[in-house]
């Protein structure tokens, strides 16, 4: 039976989807994974179709629920509330860059069950080696195992209460936006919730594999904020 509803939007970058989906499937507690498959290439739809039933995942084309281009953030945190929201389950956001540990979930839920007032609570990133990475390195060095923190989590593996998702209604969403991290973790501060990043429950992130122009930060930072602020692309 499943103790928690996760989700996994996608947009192309299918083996990193597929070894997220293997992750989750091998964790210790059982869950209900879906992924949101946000108008990939048919190449990528194939792949994602021909593994759902091996790794043992749901499938959900948002191209059969919206002519709104990819991303569709909004959508799929709206049909991911009202889901855990029927089923009574806690939902829990993994994207398709993170790699999870058997134990990961199962640590994320003992902690929210442990803390009433929690609302959201995020797994910290590292990288292959295990070091601190993005978007968590403000945290580098920390030495405590649990972080309370008033500052936005990224949802690269975050988990909603229950009760935040009975308290907030995802349709008032900013449509202008993409990304809602900042916002949500702000608003279950104000609803008088805490939030919490577990330094003890890592999970191995590939910063941006599953939206490959962003890496132009990095290689091409003018082509980058081009796309980013004249092309209105990654608005937060």
């Amino acid at each position: 039976m499943a103790e928690v509803l996760v989700i996994t939007p996608v947009k192309n970058s299918l083996e990193t989807t597929l070894d997220t989906a293997r992750a989750i499937a091998s964790s210790t507690v059982g869950v209900r994974h879906i992924i949101f498959n946000d108008f990939s290439t048919e190449e990528t739809k194939a792949g994602l179709v021909g593994n759902q039933l091996a790794i043992g995942y749901d499938l959900i084309h948002l191209e059969e629920l919206t002519d709104h281009p990819s991303p569709n953030y909004k959508l799929v945190l709206q049909r991911a509330q009202k889901m855990a929201n029927e089923a009574s389950l806690p939902l829990l956001v993994i994207e398709s860059d993170v790699v999870v540990q058997e134990n990961t979930i199962s640590d994320l839920l003992a902690f929210q069950k442990a803390n009433a007032k929690s609302g959201l609570v995020g797994s910290v990133t590292v990288d292959d080696k295990g070091v601190v990475n993005f978007p968590y390195l403000k945290f580098k060095g920390v030495k405590e195992s649990v972080i309370d923190t008033a500052r936005s989590l990224s949802f690269c593996c975050t988990l909603f209460s229950r009760d935040f998702l009975e308290s907030y209604d995802f349709v008032g969403l900013d449509e202008a936006k993409d990304w809602y991290d900042t916002f949500i973790s702000k608003k279950s501060i104000e609803l008088g919730f805490k939030n919490h990043v577990l330094m003890n429950a890592p999970v191995w992130h590939r910063p941006h594999a599953s939206r490959p122009w962003k890496q132009l930060k990095y290689s091409n930072p003018l082509k980058y904020y081009f796309l980013k602020f004249w092309k209105g692309m990654d608005k937060i």
